[in-house]
């Protein structure tokens, strides 16, 4: 079997996740959890009596000794993965081969190896939320004052702050982290009940009265719980679980990069994405500075976002007490979620690690749409003087429009001197306080405050866990 670049390869084999994620999800890692559940049977079998404790040691010892290129030929003749690995297995254990697999049906080795590999990928999606929310948190306090103008609509509405605007992300992914470890500490496994669940051929070998404790003795030396009930497998609903919490973490940073994306537009121009010195942009328009970790965060959630429905059809069509047409597609979308939700989070960290902000122009934004905002300030502030508010909006609402013709042909945004010079408005306000009130860049409500207690309550929320 080829494993170079003059075969297809997917680009989750190299391009996007990390070594270790790939690591969890590679052939060998599922193999090596394969043997590792086929020697905790033996052991616990010898405990019972079922097999002797010899050929369990015999077991243990070749259990690293993975042989996939033998394993393939043998599959080749079988047309069975778990089979062949139990022949070539067994080939390397002269004493314990004759037991491998002993009661048991390929569910239970395969579900509960899937199941270990989920747990452990759970884990270091978790770490890395944890990390990235740590690093998001210090961006908050650092900017909790600085203003910006806030857009509803895509339209300039009233400030804000960049650290207010990076805690609404922030809110997002800490319940995503919360959501994470819930399911992963809720993960269960289907237990040793055979083809359909029953537990039938070791309550056999056992008798009815000692099935309980020894599949209780394989939860303890597993470290799994096991559902109730179960069929073949464990409840695919499970997996469609699992997916719907990265799918929903895919929301969080998809909205993130969207919003970077157009910040990082020039007429804009605010934020942008870490650009090195020898990034090139465009390969015809030397100039360009494209988003391209932003654009590459949008494109892999939003393939994330479809996997869950593949997951429910396994859960939805999965009939009786099992089929295998969910087979095949799981051992696509499990890992290649998992790795899609690695890159996100990794690429996220990076981009808000050395986000590039650029006060001058969110100055310059605030200076040019901020004087709208502060309207409200001043209808306000007249209806409190005693002015009809109705006929002050009315007033109010033609100064803006004369306002946006100015600033549309490019010219400063003159509202600020149509509002000080209305004689009906100086009627209820001095000129000074109608200034006052139009100086909007301060109209932040308690946005700063509210940052940074959100920020520090991430901050301890997240200390001691791990």
């Amino acid at each position: 079997m080829k494993t170079d670049f003059d075969t297809y390869l997917s680009p989750f084999s190299w391009r996007y996740g990390s070594s270790e994620m790939r690591g969890i999800w590679s052939e060998a890692n599922k193999r090596r959890l394969w043997r590792r559940i086929w020697v905790v049977l033996a052991q616990v079998q010898a405990e019972f009596g079922l097999v002797r404790r010899e050929q369990a040691d015999d077991l243990r010892a070749h259990a690293e000794e993975i042989d996939i290129p033998r394993a393939i030929e043998v599959e080749m003749e079988l047309h069975h993965d778990l089979m062949a690995e139990i022949q070539v297995y067994a080939e390397q254990c002269p004493e314990g081969g004759g037991i491998i697999h002993l009661g048991a049906t390929s569910m239970d080795i395969k579900d509960h190896a899937t199941l270990l590999q989920i747990r452990e990928a759970l884990d270091r999606i978790s770490g890395g939320l944890r990390h990235l929310l740590f690093v998001l948190s210090q961006k908050m306090l650092r900017y909790n004052t600085l203003p910006i103008i806030a857009f509803t609509h895509l339209q300039p509405a009233e400030p804000s702050t960049l650290g207010y605007r990076l805690a609404q992300y922030a809110q997002d992914l800490l319940e995503d982290w919360e959501d994470t470890c819930r399911v992963r500490d809720g993960l269960r496994g289907k237990g040793f009940r055979g083809a359909v669940g029953t537990g039938a051929s070791y309550v056999e070998l056992l008798g009815a009265d000692k099935f309980p404790r020894f599949e209780a003795r394989l939860s303890e030396e597993l470290g799994v719980s096991w559902y109730p009930v179960s069929t073949q497998t464990y409840p695919r609903k499970q997996e469609y679980q699992v997916l719907n919490v990265l799918a929903g973490l895919g929301a969080s940073l998809h909205k993130f990069a969207l919003d970077l994306r157009v910040l990082q537009s020039p007429p804009l121009g605010e934020l942008s994405e870490p650009f090195s010195v020898g990034q090139v942009g465009s390969s015809a328009m030397p100039f360009k500075r494209n988003p391209i970790q932003a654009e590459k965060m949008n494109s892999l959630a939003r393939l994330l976002a479809q996997l869950p429905r593949v997951a429910w059809d396994n859960a939805a069509f999965s009939l009786l007490e099992r089929t295998l047409d969910d087979s095949a597609n799981r051992r696509s979308i499990l890992p290649e979620a998992f790795l899609i939700a690695d890159e996100l989070i990794k690429t996220a960290t990076s981009i808000i690690q050395d986000l590039q902000v650029e006060e001058a122009a969110m100055s310059a934004n605030l200076k040019t749409y901020a004087p709208f905002a502060a309207t409200e300030r001043v209808l306000v502030a007249l209806v409190k003087a005693g002015a009809d508010r109705q006929v002050m909006y009315r007033r109010l609402h033609q100064h803006a429009l004369k306002a946006w013709e100015a600033v549309k042909a490019g010219q400063a945004n003159p509202i600020s001197g149509f509002v000080t010079g209305d004689e009906e408005l100086l009627r209820y306000l001095p000129e000074k306080a109608l200034q006052s009130l139009m100086e909007a860049e301060h109209y932040l409500g308690d946005a700063p405050d509210r940052t940074r207690t959100f920020a520090e309550s991430i901050i301890g929320r997240l200390e001691g866990t791990e």
